[in-house]
């Protein structure tokens, strides 16, 4: 089948903060007055409140005292921050406009990622955004995959889905019958299920190169 419609994943495949996680995270919590909190437990706290406006519930349930959507502000504006776009994501973005239709699925908030889409220039980027806040359940379910799907009325297996993660973005991806292609930096090792493998350093090249090669098969 023809590939019609390209699927990516927002952070750490089309853009990326340049401080750790944990730095912008502790600017927050000097910033709001409130007690240090580590990266592990945030996540911790963010996987068992993926549907939500914003972090507000997330800091709720880790903090005792201080005021936890004075911190809410004070993380969305340091990621908001220190986010660039990956080398090239522009130009990419635009270029596949012209043959596919665009699509985005993102774990987050949803105001945390409205507001990143907005930090990047991308709000008009995509045919189709879909962000896991506004839905029961956050990637690798299925139901996450399913909303873009639908949204975009492109079958799963004309979609290419592009992300970094190997069990929330490729394993989640493959078994909503789409293509996968691994977004490759520093954090994750390769998911075997992925159809492909491009450096993130060197998206726009790559993947476009991959997306050549389907279509010549096709």
């Amino acid at each position: 089948m023809t590939l019609a419609a390209v699927v990516f994943d927002l952070d750490y495949t089309l853009a990326v903060p340049e401080q750790s996680r944990q730095s912008l995270l502790d600017e927050a919590t000097d910033a709001a007055g409130v007690r240090d909190i580590d990266r592990e437990e945030y996540l911790d706290a963010h996987g068992d409140d993926l549907a939500s406006e914003t972090r507000a519930p997330i800091f709720e349930a880790l903090l005792d005292d201080g005021d936890p959507e004075a911190v809410t502000r004070a993380y969305r504006h340091a990621i908001e921050d220190a986010l660039v776009a990956v080398p090239g994501a522009d130009d990419l973005l635009r270029d596949l406009r012209r043959q596919y239709r665009l699509g985005l699925l993102t774990d987050g908030p949803v105001r945390a990622q409205r507001g990143k889409l907005a930090r990047l220039g991308w709000e008009d980027y995509f045919d189709s955004v879909v962000i896991t806040g506004s839905l029961p359940a956050g990637k690798p379910d299925a139901r996450a995959f399913d909303a873009i799907i639908s949204d975009l009325g492109i079958a799963p297996e004309a979609t290419v889905f592009v992300g970094d993660h190997p069990d929330a973005d490729i394993r989640g991806a493959k078994q909503a019958g789409m293509v996968a292609v691994q977004v490759l930096g520093n954090q994750y090792d390769r998911a075997p299920e992925a159809d492909a493998y491009v450096d993130r350093d060197d998206l726009t090249a790559q993947l476009q190169q991959f997306l050549c090669h389907q279509t010549r098969l096709s």
